[in-house]
C-alpha cells in the first residue's frame, strides 16, 4: 500500500484527467482493501453506507457498469435506487437539470450516472448537494473502468510506473481509452494507442501517447495490452472496411501477441466481440487474459469510490 492521504479531496469523481497521482492512489489503495477483504469472504457485508440512499441514473444501457455498482453499494450497506430512463419522466422531455433538482431534492448521499453526451455528468453534479460518480459519458472519460484495469494490472505486476502498455482499437470512441491514458501516464507507464487511421483521434499525441497504425510495431516488447470494443453504434459512416478486414488487421490473435513480451498481459474493458477484436480462445487463457479477474476488480473499486465520496462529502464519520 502506497502511503499517502488520509481522503480522497474531491466531492466527485467526473474524470480521472486532472487527478493527482495521491488522489488515484488513495482510490487504489481503498480497493486494494476490499479486494483482500472480499477474497476472505466473498459474502461480507459493510455498514460503511447504512442508512445512506445510492441513486444509480443510467441514460444508456449498461450490465457490467450498472450491475457492479449496485453490487458494491449493497455490499456497503446503502439503499440503492436504480432508475430507468425509459420508464421515467425524463422520457417524456424532462431536462437533464430538471432531473437533478428532483433528484436532489430526494437528498441522496451519491447519484452514480451515465450519460450518452459528453459533459452531462458534470452539468448535472454542479445541480446537486451530493457526490456524483461519473459512469460513464458519451466518449469522454469512464474513470471507475480506468480504476479498476490500475488495480488489475498492479495485482498482477506489482506496478505501473515503467510499464509499456499498449492500448488498441477503436481509440476515436473510447471512453475507456481516455480515462486509462490519463491515469497510467500520471502513474508513469509509456503508453502507446494502436489502431486504423480512421478510428485515431486527432492531436491524440497531445495526451502524451505514442501512435502506431500497425500491430507489430505498436506490440513491440508491450507488457500490457488493452483491446477496446469496436463501438459500432457509436458511428455515422464506415470507419473499417469490414470486421474480417478489422480482425485481420488489428485484432489480437497468437500470432500478433508474439510481438508482445512473452508475459505480457491481455485486458479488455467488456463486452467482447470475440473474433472482432480479440481472438476467443485467447481471451479464455487464464494465463495470458485478466479479462475476467477485471470484473471482479470492478467491484472493490467502486465499493472504494463510493465510501470515499461519501466521506469526503461528510456523510460517513
Amino acid at each position: 500500500m502506497i502511503e499517502g492521504l488520509k481522503n480522497y479531496p474531491h466531492k466527485h469523481l467526473l474524470g480521472i484527467e486532472g487527478l493527482e497521482p495521491d488522489s488515484i492512489n488513495y482510490l487504489l489503495n481503498i480497493s486494494q482493501d476490499f479486494v483482500e477483504k472480499l477474497s476472505k469472504n466473498s459474502q461480507s457485508k459493510f455498514d460503511y453506507l447504512k442508512n445512506k440512499t445510492c441513486i444509480n441514473l443510467f441514460f444508456e444501457n449498461s450490465t457490467r457498469t450498472r450491475t457492479s455498482f449496485e453490487l458494491a453499494g449493497k455490499k456497503l450497506g446503502a439503499d440503492i435506487l436504480n432508475i430507468s430512463v425509459r420508464s421515467s419522466s425524463i422520457k417524456k422531455g424532462e431536462t437533464l437539470i430538471d432531473t437533478a433538482m428532483t433528484l436532489n431534492a430526494m437528498q441522496p448521499d451519491i447519484i452514480v450516472v451515465r450519460h450518452h453526451d459528453a459533459g452531462a455528468v458534470k452539468l448535472l453534479s454542479e445541480k446537486v448537494n451530493c457526490g456524483v460518480i461519473n459512469a460513464g459519458d458519451g466518449p469522454h472519460e469512464h474513470p471507475t473502468q480506468a480504476l479498476l484495469d490500475a488495480l488489475t494490472i498492479i495485482r498482477r505486476k506489482k506496478q505501473i510506473s515503467g510499464l509499456k502498455i499498449a492500448i488498441c482499437g477503436d481509440i476515436m470512441h473510447s471512453r475507456v481509452a481516455r480515462s486509462n491514458i490519463h491515469l497510467l501516464n500520471t502513474l508513469g507507464a509509456e503508453i502507446r494507442v494502436i489502431g486504423p487511421a480512421t478510428l485515431m483521434p486527432k492531436n491524440i499525441e497531445s495526451l502524451g501517447v505514442k501512435v502506431f497504425y500497425n500491430m507489430k510495431k505498436g506490440l513491440k516488447d508491450a507488457d500490457i495490452i488493452i483491446m477496446l470494443r469496436l463501438q459500432l453504434e457509436r458511428m455515422s459512416g464506415s470507419f473499417v472496411p469490414s470486421i474480417r478486414e478489422y480482425f485481420r488487421f488489428y485484432g489480437l490473435d497468437r500470432e500478433k501477441l508474439k510481438y508482445a513480451k512473452n508475459d505480457a498481459l491481455i485486458l479488455h474493458p467488456g463486452p467482447m466481440n470475440r473474433g472482432v477484436e480479440i481472438d476467443s480462445e485467447l481471451a479464455d487463457d487464464l494465463d495470458r487474459s485478466a479479462i475476467f479477474e477485471q470484473g471482479r476488480m470492478g467491484v472493490a473499486v467502486r465499493m472504494a469510490c463510493l465510501k470515499s465520496l461519501v466521506e469526503i462529502n461528510g456523510e460517513v464519520k
